[in-house]
């Protein structure tokens, strides 16, 4: 097998994919074998080697690619499937270790679904009706980047899951998760953890451990059955995305305002009757909703120290505009607001995407 292949690095969004092909393998066969291992449709890979486009027709002798070739793939938009490297339905059944491509023996992958997640560093396992976490995923360790069991029926995450010491984003909504459920101990110790998503379970306490992932930038705790959150909360002061709608909490720590880097924070939907004053420490925040709550007022300086605030979402509250009206700072915030709405409003007419009515809603 070693004469009749030859190794080859294909680099793709920063990874490093390693395959071993037939050198009598043309580019559109590589090209679908490529396919299920980075979901970029055949027809929008372009492979490029030493600065040439690949001909689909021709071999990859033919185009004098040898043995420790590097091929770059770029993926034309809107033809790539999705940032998982193994497509949905791959998730659910074994891989061969040897895959041959449409019937060829000349093209030929030495590399198993874990191989993959090695090589890619992304776990993709959402909707996979896994009732575990597959003990082929422990074997990826520090290789891990991102772990996504989101939506599932998962019913433990274990403390092995501190052997993923390189773990960026890990996905863990919508699982029925409850307390006992997590190990805490486990997923305190990822210090390299950038997003946590455990939203859409039946949580009902974010422990004090969640302090520990200083690295933190985005946190959805939302629609669970929490009642408050921890003073830890306070350590996170890499957090700029918090997500905790749709939850039962009554109150916040004051420890919040140390959170210096948020710039959204969505607490709608809980049974908040007041903030703290150290809100106003937020000086990046410019997204701030509370629709849904129990609030009559606002602290008084919020507008005068929040500068960048822009949209303040208090749908069915008490608060009132006159009321607002009457804090220091409310023309100022009340012209960013008006930019922010019009910029939305000419982003709708030149049809340039989905328009996001977030400052439509407030109010």
């Amino acid at each position: 097998m070693a004469e009749s292949t030859i190794k080859l690095t294909i680099k793709f969004g920063g990874r490093s994919i390693p395959l071993s092909v037939s050198p009598d393998a043309t580019t559109k066969d590589l090209k679908s074998l490529l396919q299920p291992i980075t979901n970029v449709l055949p027809r929008g890979q372009k492979l490029i080697f030493k600065g040439k486009v690949l001909v689909e027709t021709s071999t990859l002798k033919q185009s004098l690619v040898g043995d420790g070739a590097k091929i770059m793939l770029m993926a034309s938009q809107g033809l790539h499937q999705g940032e998982g490297p193994v497509l949905k339905e791959a998730s659910t059944r074994p891989i061969s270790r040897t895959v041959v491509a449409q019937n060829k023996p000349g093209l030929v992958v030495d590399k198993n679904r874990a191989d993959r997640w090695k090589a890619t560093g992304v776990i993709a396992l959402a909707q996979a009706n896994l009732k575990e976490i597959p003990e082929e995923v422990w074997e990826c360790g520090s290789a891990a980047r991102v772990l996504d069991v989101s939506e599932n029926f998962i019913r433990e995450v274990p403390a092995r899951i501190s052997s993923f010491t390189s773990i960026h984003k890990l996905f863990l909504q919508g699982n029925g998760l409850s307390d006992e459920s997590i190990q805490w101990e486990g997923i305190a110790s990822l210090k390299r953890l950038m997003l946590l998503s455990i939203s859409h379970n039946n949580l009902t306490v974010l422990p004090s451990e969640v302090g520990s992932l200083t690295s933190l930038r985005q946190l959805d705790v939302a629609n669970n059955k929490l009642t408050s959150l921890p003073n830890e909360i306070g350590l996170l002061t890499q957090l700029e995305i918090f997500k905790a709608n749709n939850n039962r909490i009554t109150s916040l720590p004051e420890s919040i305002g140390d959170c210096s880097f948020l710039m959204e924070v969505d607490l709608s939907a809980n049974m908040l009757s007041e903030l703290p004053e150290t809100v106003t420490k937020l000086r990046k925040l410019k997204t701030l909703e509370l629709n849904n709550t129990g609030l009559t007022n606002l602290p008084s300086v919020l507008f005068k120290m929040c500068l960048q605030l822009s949209t303040l979402g208090l749908h069915n509250t008490e608060i009132t505009v006159e009321s607002l009206r009457q804090l220091e700072g409310w023309s100022e915030f009340d012209e960013r607001r008006r930019t922010k709405h019009q910029k939305q409003i000419d982003f709708r007419v030149v049809g340039s995407g989905q328009f996001d009515e977030g400052a439509d809603k407030s109010w």
